[in-house]
């Protein structure tokens, strides 16, 4: 369900209700506050693999859910497009590193691609060993940049094989296959990889892929598929840190996670105990979903209260939430060393009852409607709008809700939905600037935060979206071969956070801007003239040695002349 922008009309009508009065007068971005993170506090930028590598069927890989899905043809992904080549990052290592370099980063949060390590999924029929390899390099080209690897397992790119023999996330194997896996990359990877995350935002594999079908595999299973994947993504994200625990930790002294995505709800009117309850319940039906069985070893009680009595309601003998038993909530209860989290906008919640006839569906099990501000700064994208006061509270909500465990923020940023070259991207130093000011007050309120992750490095492929939003700090220029990068405001702008780690004062933080933008004015001059020096080259590779080929061939045509006259 997509959010209401709510207008101006609409708006008149809260305010006549009182509720306008409500809304308006919710927190808003108080003051700046000015100051440096604690010491040891990790700085980062994230990708995935799917999204950035291409390389699809090179070097061993087996086809994932995502090759499948984008090659169907059948306007799953705005534009037709695929991942195959994306950034072409399976080949540009080495480059990558150095932008790494230059942003001054602590830690690169990347994930591994199932298929490429597991052609077939299954660790039993095939090990990739150039798979290996090329993560192996990988980590090693980190860690001798002094950049610290926090590594994902799965980022939503299953091995196709699975889907076909078994439903994919439908059917409980799917966690030992993953346990068998996540072990195979403890063992070549874990001497050096200290921070590992088993799954990244569970919640929208599981709502896109088996609800809604906007992602890969493509299943409108409403109501029922995405909380069954969901159920056993956290039995085998259980089984995995199990596994750590007793097999690897002892040797290498590692952390395991989980990645969890989540926007900030808040109520129209907090005064009304409705619409503090629906924000509380959009909460848990997200965050909770996920964390409340790792955390309290089960589901929230406001979902299995909502989701058994629509179940009822639409006649059936047991609740659409799948139950754990006492032995599994007991196994999956304290799984996790730290809690990932992802976050990058805000909804304003009020109630609203979805009649049971409506037949089952996530949406339908929630009883609450999502409101945008029309005063909050739209970035292009028809979802994510500037709110940074609501990073703040989602991270004090975690930190209570949770017991206080290790947080790793590890995604949040701004996508440009329009397509633009301009690398000045103020508006994304803006997001960056009061999302991460916010962070800073959640650690002066006590939260455990223990490092950021900027989403992301590389403009890159966006799953449905194709190549129309661009989260990178670096721009990628898709329609030249080689997929050159260049640097936006942005990456001047974050690295001066980096260096400070914070805001030391005013004067400082204002001269970062002038001076991001600065660099940027170059840079776009430089991406100008890209088209240009494509042509040249064009003309070096191919027209000079077309001309140089025939220079050969008239040369040798005379020559074969001469010697006739002469003989």
């Amino acid at each position: 369900m997509k959010p209401v922008r709510v207008t101006t009309l609409l708006w008149m009508l809260l305010l006549v209700l009182g509720l306008g009065a409500a809304w308006k007068g919710s927190p808003e971005e108080a003051s700046f506050y000015y100051g440096t993170f604690p010491l040891g506090f990790s700085w980062g930028v994230g990708s995935s693999a799917y999204q950035t590598e291409g390389a699809w069927d090179q070097d061993g890989k087996g086809p994932s859910i995502w090759d499948v899905f984008t090659h169907s043809g059948k306007g799953k992904v705005l534009g037709n497009e695929t991942a195959d080549v994306a950034c072409d990052g399976y080949y540009k290592v080495q480059e990558d590193i150095i932008l790494l370099r230059e942003l001054h980063v602590n830690h690169y949060r990347f994930s591994l691609s199932w298929p490429r390590l597991l052609p077939t999924g299954v660790r039993a029929e095939q090990v990739n060993k150039k798979g290996i390899q090329f993560y192996s390099d990988l980590i090693d080209a980190l860690l001798s940049s002094n950049i610290t690897p926090i590594v994902t397992l799965h980022h939503w790119d299953l091995p196709q094989l699975l889907q076909v023999k078994y439903g994919g996330w439908q059917n409980v194997s799917m966690a030992n296959y993953f346990r068998d896996y996540a072990n195979l990359c403890f063992e070549a990877f874990g001497d050096r990889v200290k921070h590992w995350i088993t799954f990244s935002d569970p919640q929208a594999m599981a709502e896109k892929g088996y609800e809604t079908g906007h992602h890969a595999p493509g299943l409108k299973l409403r109501g029922t598929g995405l909380y069954k994947a969901a159920h056993h993504i956290i039995k085998a994200h259980a089984q995995a840190w199990h596994s750590y625990n007793t097999t690897w930790r002892s040797k290498q002294q590692g952390l395991v996670g989980i990645s969890l995505n989540c926007d900030w709800g808040e109520p129209v009117d907090i005064s009304n105990p409705k619409d503090i309850e629906a924000a509380e319940r959009y909460l848990q039906f997200c965050l909770g979903w996920f964390a409340n069985p790792i955390y309290a070893g089960d589901y929230p009680q406001v979902m299995k209260d909502y989701i058994g009595r629509k179940s009822a309601e639409q006649g059936l003998e047991m609740s659409r939430l799948p139950v754990f038993s006492l032995q599994e909530k007991s196994y999956i209860k304290g799984t996790s060393d730290f809690l990932g989290l992802g976050h990058f906008t805000t909804r304003y919640i009020m109630e609203r009852k979805n009649p049971s006839r409506q037949g089952p569906s996530y949406q339908n099990d929630r009883d609450l409607i999502e409101l945008v501000d029309p005063n909050w700064p739209d970035l292009g994208s028809k979802w994510l709008y500037s709110v940074p006061w609501g990073f703040r509270r989602l991270l004090n909500f975690a930190q209570t809700q949770y017991g206080d465990p290790p947080i790793y923020v590890m995604e949040n940023g701004a996508s440009q939905k329009f397509h633009c070259t301009q690398l000045c991207d103020e508006w994304r130093i803006q997001y960056l600037k009061g999302y991460i000011n916010e962070m800073l007050k959640a650690i002066k309120d006590g939260a455990n935060i223990k490092g950021y992750t900027s989403w992301s490095l590389l403009d890159k492929f966006e799953w449905e979206k194709g190549y129309s939003d661009r989260y990178g700090f670096y721009y990628v220029e898709f329609n030249d071969r080689n997929k050159p990068r260049y640097p936006k405001a942005s990456v001047q702008y974050y690295k001066k956070i980096i260096i400070a780690n914070g805001f030391p004062n005013p004067r400082e933080v204002e001269s970062w801007y002038l001076k991001a933008l600065e660099t940027c004015s170059i840079n776009n001059q430089r991406l100008a003239a890209e088209p240009l020096l494509s042509h040249m080259q064009m003309v070096t590779e191919i027209v000079v040695p077309t001309v140089c080929s025939l220079c050969v061939l008239i040369t040798a045509v005379l020559l074969m002349l001469l010697l006739r006259r002469q003989s």
